[in-house]
């Protein structure tokens, strides 16, 4: 309880500072944005998912990894673990919109007071960039 009453107090100081005016960001960097956003997700996924698949035969003789499997199926059963991810799950679509308005500020004072001077060198660095991700880490199989 006193943790939640901290964690409420805590939300309730940042929302009082993030009252103040930001800079709006322009639609096009926004737009820019998410898009380098969604390809860095799919490409994270397609990652993950290509060491599932080559660690998962490795790991299927292994004695250690079927005691592993059975302690994980013990957590999953457990009340306690199922109540912390309802709560953890609760708390992150609660502070969605928290970090969606920090992640838009952040936007707005990169358009205006950063990007005149380094937004150029950025897109170019995020352009030699991506012949290198798409070799190392594509965003599709």
């Amino acid at each position: 309880m006193k943790l939640t009453f901290a964690l409420i107090l805590a939300l309730q100081v940042s929302v009082c500072v993030w009252a103040q005016e930001w800079p709006v960001p322009d639609k096009e960097l926004v737009d820019k944005y998410e898009g380098l956003r969604t390809v860095f997700i799919k490409r994270l996924v397609n990652a993950w998912e290509k060491v599932k698949t080559a660690v998962e035969p490795a790991l299927e003789g292994s004695p250690t990894a079927g005691g592993l499997k059975e302690v994980m199926e013990e957590l999953k059963k457990s009340p306690r673990v199922e109540s912390f991810i309802k709560i953890a799950g609760g708390l992150a679509s609660e502070l969605n919109p928290v970090v969606d308005k920090a992640r838009l500020n952040a936007l707005g004072v990169y358009g205006q007071y950063l990007r005149p001077y380094i937004g150029e060198h950025l897109d170019k660095a995020i352009n030699n960039i991506k012949p290198v991700l798409d070799t190392v880490l594509p965003q599709e199989n």
